[in-house]
């Protein structure tokens, strides 16, 4: 899916609504197509707010990057990229089945 789709999916689900999106600068949201896409809407009201430049601080995905990283990734030695893939999908179910675990590593636990 790309960053169009989405915006998209957003314009389906929620018509005729105030939609607030809190987005890092990566290029695709700053695209041609996307300010065309939002130029071209009637009914709808997107508004960006766009984090400031080289700021992982403020994004709490970039913490759950960063632990999937240190799990998975950083020095381990993968026999193959299955076995990658299958490291990953470990991370993720644990991820799934610990969720207090996420927000307090993302900082979202109180």
């Amino acid at each position: 899916m790309t960053f169009l789709d989405f915006l998209h999916l957003l314009k389906e689900k929620y018509a005729n609504r105030f939609i607030v999106l809190m987005l890092d600068n990566a290029r695709i949201h700053h695209a041609k197509m996307v300010r065309a896409f939002l130029d071209s809407e009637e009914g709808i009201t997107f508004h960006f707010i766009f984090l400031p430049p080289y700021s992982p601080q403020l994004n709490p995905i970039e913490r759950l990057w960063k632990w999937l990283k240190d799990e998975v990734i950083a020095n381990v030695l993968h026999r193959d990229q299955k076995d990658i893939a299958q490291s990953i999908t470990r991370f993720e179910q644990y991820v799934l089945q610990h969720p207090d675990e996420v927000l307090r590593r993302i900082g979202c636990a109180a």
